[in-house]
């Protein structure tokens, strides 16, 4: 690439709460509430508070590989520089499918909201329609695109404390532990990939890595400001809604927050029409922050040579990566038509893709904490701008937990795990059979040491 066709360093702190916030918030507005068609309440609590605890392992982990290493990558990239080759394809493959599905499950969604306010409008055409919008704002530009999360996240936050604010004096304990484990201690594992909904893409802040002013400060403030305020919100959420009703009832909805606001006022009443409308901000939110992080996974790994190079071009205008968008968009617009013509109900879309996301989020967090520890003994003098805390308990932890959750949805979800891990050996043969494994990837952000990179800036 040349120098024109580099990335723009324009993201700070507030961007990059934003986007972490954004890219999770739509986890607090759909798809947790499954947990409780298998766990029930009390399940899905013990389960999130599993999630919770890992991910805050997680994060402090993970920002110390982002800070060291700021690529666009990610996990690909840390993996890559940790184990080699086949770290890289595998890190890579399951960050593509973590951020390539939760892209049309949220488009999903947001049809669904708007099918909730306008039913004449099917949820597939508002799902592609969406798409196409947020492929637009994005190639715009990174600084325009940022500006546009912080808007919609604050508006998002806003909108979940002020749903609190409206259940909250409905909240009656009696409903929250009516029949709380009906599945028993199995149905805690069960739940685990819908707690794990509840943070899903926070990591999606490494893909911005480097579009960010002095990285070594501020993505440490962005993703630890994003994991406490996704924590209020998660349990918030989650324990004031399983108590204003039966449970049972919003256990399979696409549409939680809007039909929780419904059974408390009317479903004919204003407020409940005007919350399913700007219910809308959260999940613009998250699924602008998906387009971006998915496209700059796809971008990455095209510079790297595992995927096409075409897709690593860089708008000269915008300085934005418009093939890896354009690629993105179109996974996501044949998942959503595959869904739309074999799916009899919506838990028949959602669940599965939710699933196969979590897959991919849990295989390549398991990846970037072996990453983290390989390259402590392996590369000791790496610039390291932040000092993790707890080191090894808390990469340890959170290794142990996304153990835990792998094999969790493995045994409970065993066609659909069958499907991840039979498109990565695929994924293994093809890259085998051209031969990339012998090729080391002429990636100078990935060869470059972080002080050196910061020095660039």
């Amino acid at each position: 690439m040349s120098q024109t066709d580099t990335l723009k360093r324009t993201l700070t702190p507030i961007h990059l709460w934003a986007i972490a916030v954004g890219l999770v918030i739509s986890g607090e507005y759909f798809g947790w509430n499954l947990g409780w068609g298998v766990a029930g309440t009390i399940g899905l609590l013990i389960a999130t508070l599993v999630v919770t605890v890992m991910y805050i392992a997680f994060i402090f982990s993970y920002t110390e590989l982002t800070t060291s290493i700021p690529h666009a990558g990610g996990a690909f990239a840390y993996a890559y520089r940790a184990m080699g080759p086949f770290g890289g394809l595998i890190a890579g493959y399951a960050t593509l499918i973590d951020f390539l599905l939760a892209t049309p499950a949220i488009a999903y969604a947001l049809g669904s909201y708007m099918h909730f306010l306008y039913p004449v409008i099917s949820v597939f055409q508002s799902a592609v329609a969406f798409n196409i919008v947020f492929i637009i704002i994005n190639i715009l530009g990174i600084k325009e695109s940022a500006v546009f999360s912080v808007f919609i996240t604050i508006l998002a936050v806003a909108e979940l404390l002020l749903f609190m604010g409206i259940i909250g004096p409905h909240f009656k304990m009696a409903n929250y532990v009516t029949n709380p484990l009906p599945f028993g201690w199995a149905g805690i594992f069960a739940a685990l990939p819908f707690a794990v909904w509840l943070y899903l893409g926070i990591e999606g802040v490494a893909m911005v890595a480097e579009e960010v002013k002095d990285p070594s400060k501020n993505i440490p403030k962005g993703y630890i400001s994003g994991i406490v305020t996704l924590t209020i919100l998660a349990i918030g959420v989650m324990v004031l809604t399983g108590g204003i009703t039966d449970w049972h009832k919003l256990s399979s909805t696409a549409s939680p927050l809007p039909d929780a606001i419904a059974l408390v006022l009317g479903k004919t009443n204003t407020l409940t029409k005007a919350f399913a409308g700007i219910g809308l901000f959260g999940l613009v939110a998250s699924f602008h922050g998906m387009v971006l992080a998915s496209s700059r996974q796809v971008f990455a790994m095209a510079r790297g040579g595992y995927l096409p190079r075409g897709l690593s071009a860089i708008n000269h205008r915008f300085k934005t990566p418009h093939w890896a968008l354009i690629a993105g968009g179109l996974v996501s617009f044949i998942t959503l038509y595959i869904a739309n013509k074999f799916a009899a109900n919506p838990d028949n879309v959602i669940n599965p893709v939710i699933v196969l996301s979590a897959l991919g989020a849990i295989v390549m967090y398991l990846a970037s904490m072996i990453s983290l520890f390989v390259l402590r003994k392996k590369e000791p003098a790496l610039p390291r701008p932040f000092n993790l805390p707890f080191y090894p308990a808390f990469p340890l932890i959170a290794l142990v937990l996304s153990a835990v959750c792998l094999f969790a949805i493995m045994y409970f979800h065993l066609v659909v795990s069958s499907i991840f891990f039979g498109g990565m050996a695929a994924a293994v043969l093809i890259f085998v059979s051209m031969g990339r494994h012998k090729i080391q990837i002429q990636d100078d952000v990935l060869l470059q040491p972080a002080a050196v990179m910061i020095n660039n800036d």
